[in-house]
């Protein structure tokens, strides 16, 4: 299939080795994109096509010390880089931050919905942990801008937001966009640490929620000076960078609002 942008689109599984060896053949670099989960069979099929450069799109969990999968992400680097090291491919790796910007995202979208829904916002230890998410377009052109330099060659870059803002601002600034006040309760760490366990014993495992509790105290702020300098990235700021989304999220709150009045009138 092609496309106005005389490029080719495949559609397919990136799991199937095959599948991705044959989209490869004949290309000299790829950008890989899909997830670290798919990395290993990504690149043991382009080396097998003879690509020569790959740039592959990991995560920030690698550093995490809760991070239940942070050794398969430390693995699957390691194996990449065997990989391409036994084939001469340029390899360069890059690590995302929380990564925003669409009612998709899953992580800042989550909070917007909270901020609007409760005036009294829920935290652990007040919020006042530091994150450094990354807005979706910056993340579009440093893609574009390390591909574009050969020097990137060989080396791993963090790519996260501006700078680093604690959460508890993150929710005032949604807050402020969308135009209401809130107030926030806060719950000790250690409690809401033995909420979730108790939630664990109580479904007999089939929920799990320790995790995710252990990352929210956790700091999650990387720098992205390395990318700054080899390739000019220079991401927005969060109040810059989530307006859209902000945008995109009142259209999406006025039309649920809008088709539930339609289905209430037909039921009457």
């Amino acid at each position: 299939m092609t496309s106005d942008l005389k490029c080719r689109v495949y559609i397919g599984d990136t799991l199937d080795g095959k599948f991705v060896e044959r989209i490869c053949a004949g290309c000299d670099t790829l950008l890989h994109i899909a997830g670290i989960h798919s990395s290993r069979v990504v690149v043991k099929a382009a080396a097998r096509a003879g690509v020569k450069r790959m740039v592959l799109v990991h995560t920030t969990g690698i550093y995490s010390k809760y991070k239940y999968a942070g050794e398969e992400y430390r693995m699957t680097d390691s194996i990449c880089y065997k990989i391409c090291r036994e084939n001469g491919i340029g390899l360069t790796i890059l690590r995302p931050t929380m990564i925003y910007g669409t009612m998709n995202d899953g992580n800042v979208s989550t909070f917007i919905k909270m901020v609007d829904r409760f005036p009294a916002m829920p935290t652990v230890n007040g919020a006042h942990y530091v994150l450094q998410p990354v807005w979706c377009k910056d993340l579009g052109v440093g893609y574009f801008q390390c591909l574009m330099e050969t020097a990137t060659i060989g080396h791993d870059y963090n790519l996260s937001g501006c700078e680093p803002i604690e959460l508890r601002k993150m929710f005032d600034v949604i807050a402020e966009q969308l135009g209401i006040k809130r107030r926030y309760i806060s719950c000790p760490y250690p409690i809401a640490y033995a909420g979730a366990w108790m939630v664990y014993l109580l479904t007999r495992k089939s929920v799990d929620y320790r995790e995710k509790v252990q990352r929210l105290v956790e700091p999650r702020a990387y720098g992205h000076e390395d990318a700054a300098k080899d390739f000019g990235y220079r991401p927005a700021n969060f109040a810059d960078g989530v307006k859209e989304e902000i945008q995109e999220y009142k259209k999406w709150k006025k039309g649920r609002a809008k088709a539930g009045g339609l289905w209430r009138k037909r039921k009457l």
